[in-house]
């Protein structure tokens, strides 16, 4: 667990060690199987596949990467570059849509275990089942570095969570944990989450109000609560941005006057949860059907 956190070359020898991966897996299968998710080895298992999937995309070894990403290349090398406040184009996002999954093998080995359906799977078990935070915000930290990217690896993944593993639901039931930082990563994996257009209707009905009920009445009282709420800000910011329901759903979970009231905070401390409300504020009042509402 502490070698896989030694950096990039430490993650690399690790993902090319024969059986490795393939082992912890094993182990962590057998643990859900026995009804045993809380043990300590389990935790330490899906700490190392946290530290082993960070950065994935960008470290893959060649081999995959080009079996991945060669059907990408034709697709994206017309995009136009992403807008300020990482809004795309109509263009680019129907171009994302459109972009070729990589295929999953049915019997995946090593390295190729870490983005499987599977592990996704095993994942979004220990976040419903486990009691320890560790292992909850582990298993959370890794499905949210596999869906950091912008290549089709991390929607691939992104589409598992939300549409064929139905993973929303035991991810939502940790906005509501007393715990700080299994909160902050579950908001972060939904930010990630609600960065594919073709999900965000799914993710809009299933937590946008849960969303809400994070964000504080006032300013935040900790950089971790700051950092939280900022997340959910942009979150529910890619949720309404094209969305006139989402708008809808935000204002019926009364999620307004909170917003406005981060804001309006000029704090040092919480400019950052100030600044992404703001932006939600202006992406807001881009519909105008809804400006009565609003001032209501």
């Amino acid at each position: 667990r502490n070698m896989s956190s030694a950096g990039p070359e430490g993650r690399k020898k690790m993902r090319e060690c024969e059986g490795l991966i393939d082992s912890l897996v094993y182990y962590i299968q057998g643990a859900i199987a026995d009804h045993e998710p809380n043990d300590k080895a389990t935790e330490n298992c899906v700490c190392i596949l946290h530290n082993l999937s960070y950065q994935l995309e960008i470290e893959l070894p060649e081999s995959y990467a080009q079996s991945i990403y060669m059907q990408r290349r034709n697709i994206s090398s017309n995009d136009k570059t992403p807008g300020c406040f990482g809004t795309r184009s109509r263009k680019v996002k129907e171009k994302q849509q459109d972009t070729p999954l990589p295929e999953e093998k049915s019997n995946p080995k090593g390295v190729e275990s870490l983005w499987h359906s599977t592990l996704i799977r095993i994942y979004l078990s220990l976040i419903a089942k486990s009691t320890r935070n560790y292992t909850q915000e582990a298993s959370l930290g890794a499905l949210q570095n596999l869906t950091a990217g912008t290549g089709p690896m991390p929607f691939a993944v992104a589409r598992t969570v939300v549409q064929r593993a139905n993973g929303l639901p035991s991810i939502r039931a940790m906005l509501h944990t007393s715990h700080p930082a299994v909160k902050k990563t579950a908001v972060s994996l939904l930010r990630n989450l609600s960065r594919n257009a073709s999900l965000q209707s799914d993710i809009a009905r299933e937590v946008l109000p849960d969303l809400v009920s994070v964000l504080p009445e006032s300013a935040p009282g900790s950089d971790v609560a700051c950092e939280t709420a900022a997340s959910v800000c942009y979150t529910l910011f890619n949720l309404t941005q094209g969305s006139a329901h989402g708008a809808r759903l935000l204002l019926a979970a009364h999620g307004l006057p909170k917003v406005i009231a981060i804001s309006m905070n000029d704090s040092n401390m919480f400019s950052k949860a100030s600044r992404a409300a703001s932006v939600l504020l202006y992406s807001l009042w881009s519909h105008t059907d809804l400006h009565s509402a609003y001032k209501k």
